[in-house]
């Protein structure tokens, strides 16, 4: 896999950014393995602790195998100031995990990040790519159960 992914992109440190999502991506626990590290570091010319560092310093991208669905919630003072603490909470209560855990069927991790750049649609929370906002504990209830029928439901940025 690293090989076809590294071959789209000439190895400049420019692609670096490009590389890790692709990788992170077409991973099934949707984070970025040791391996993936060491050849990124041979590909580019790098040393893998500026591969690694790059990794640890963005919030999307992970070095700890994820869940199927991440749930990322903002805690941006604007979110934090409409409620994310409640919609943390419920999300705790609903999906049986903590901030950083996944759950045991690895369907479920709960991230909290500090800005989504939706503060207009605040407290807002993004579940891979899908964004929702203007939320309250009840809409994140009917999110999650269809997320757990596995249904992506369409973004819902505003209501």
């Amino acid at each position: 896999m690293y090989e076809r992914i590294l071959r789209k992109y000439e190895p400049t440190a420019d692609n670096l950014l490009f590389i890790l999502h692709e990788i992170q991506d077409n991973e099934p626990k949707q984070y970025i393995p040791e391996q993936g590290i060491r050849e990124v570091s041979d590909y580019l010319d790098l040393s893998p602790s500026q591969v690694y560092s790059v990794i640890t310093f963005y919030s999307l991208y992970s070095v700890s195998p994820r869940g199927k669905y991440i749930v990322r919630v903002c805690d941006s003072p604007p979110c934090h100031l409409m409620g994310s603490v409640s919609i943390i909470d419920e999300l705790s209560e609903i999906l049986g995990i903590k901030e950083g855990e996944t759950t045991e069927n690895g369907m479920f991790s709960l991230e909290v990040v500090s800005c989504l750049g939706v503060c207009g649609v605040a407290p807002a929370m993004m579940i891979n790519k899908e964004l929702f906002g203007n939320l309250t504990p009840e809409k994140v209830r009917n999110i999650i159960d269809k997320y757990r029928q596995d249904k992506q439901p369409a973004s819902q940025v505003a209501e």
